[in-house]
């Protein structure tokens, strides 16, 4: 990527063939709709920026607004690589009225702990005479062990039997294990 950005940048630095055609329609990218605009930008003058700049933004700003929307795209996303800026979400203009900050007590607002929604289903030990019950509802809750894998899995606990379940599925697990005999704790 960063060699098609030092690319177009190149080609944005290389001076204009003609004063009637654009850079952008000379790599042979052309578009009907920029022709369109092209020609309709031409009968009137862009507006003069109401403040004198410095001339090297000067150039900046017209070799970015010579740009195509694809090397547009490859400029902004070597400028956030480069300059380390991370992504961050936009408020929308349509978002509605903006909630007015209320004045702050003087007394400690209590902040309620989360509760937690996602858990780790592990099995802990197991009575003797449930193994076989438990080796076949832990084959059955995994397809792609066999039998010999279930087995070996029930043998070596304690183990993690699901990862990132939520609440209720990690509760519906641990209810069907100690039915069969086992110890199940949820993380």
């Amino acid at each position: 990527m960063a060699t098609r950005s030092a690319a177009a940048l190149r080609a944005l630095s290389r001076r204009r063939t003609s004063p009637f055609v654009p850079s952008c329609f000379s790599t042979g990218r052309t578009l009907a709709a920029a022709a369109v605009t092209h020609t309709e930008s031409s009968s009137t003058p862009p507006p003069l920026p109401s403040t004198p700049s410095d001339p090297k933004i000067s150039s900046i700003v017209d070799d970015i607004s010579g740009l195509t929307l694809l090397q547009a795209a490859d400029l902004v996303t070597l400028l956030k690589s480069r300059l380390n800026i991370q992504e961050i979400a936009m408020p929308s203009a349509s978002a509605g009225p903006v909630a007015v900050a209320a004045p702050i007590d003087d007394a400690p607002v209590e902040e309620k702990p989360k509760e937690k929604t996602i858990f780790n289903v592990k099995l802990e030990s197991f009575d003797a005479t449930a193994k076989p019950k438990l080796i076949r509802e832990v084959k059955a809750m995994n397809p792609t062990f066999t039998l010999v894998a279930a087995k070996n899995f029930v043998e070596s606990l304690p183990k993690v039997l699901k990862e990132n379940l939520p609440k209720e599925d990690a509760e519906k697990m641990k209810k069907a294990f100690e039915a069969l005999g086992g110890v199940v704790t949820l993380e």
